[in-house]
């Protein structure tokens, strides 16, 4: 059984920054990926990053404010937040899935869920 197991959310006023780290157990090698759930929304893609060369892609909403980077020695993967927004409030999820690296923004390619963090972001 796989866990992911994320660290780093909080409370931070609007244009401050935050950095989301994951961790995933056992030695397969993981396509990862963030994911975001506001109150009332449905669970929004936001970057992914392929196993090995480590090939990146974002929503356009976060492209230029957030950067995602892989240790795979670690298994883990981070996702820097920076110039945060009140819209950028939610409960932010890690997001793991083997084989070959297709179909990355789709919440439905992912096996494996870390349990959420939350990030607020006030005004």
């Amino acid at each position: 059984q796989v866990q992911l197991v994320e660290s780093g959310g909080g409370l931070v006023q609007a244009g401050g920054s935050l950095r989301l780290s994951c961790v995933a157990s056992g030695r397969s090698r993981y396509n990862m990926a963030w994911f975001r759930q506001a109150p009332g929304n449905e669970r929004e893609f936001l970057a992914a990053i392929s196993w090995g060369v480590g090939m990146t892609t974002y929503e356009d909403s976060v492209k230029g404010r957030f950067t995602i980077s892989r240790d795979n020695a670690k298994n883990s993967v981070t996702l820097q937040m920076n110039r945060l927004k009140p819209e950028d409030t939610a409960v932010y999820y890690c997001a793991a899935k083997t084989g070959a690296p297709r179909d990355l923004g789709s919440r439905f390619s992912y096996s494996y869920w870390g349990q959420g963090t939350q990030v607020t972001v006030s005004s």
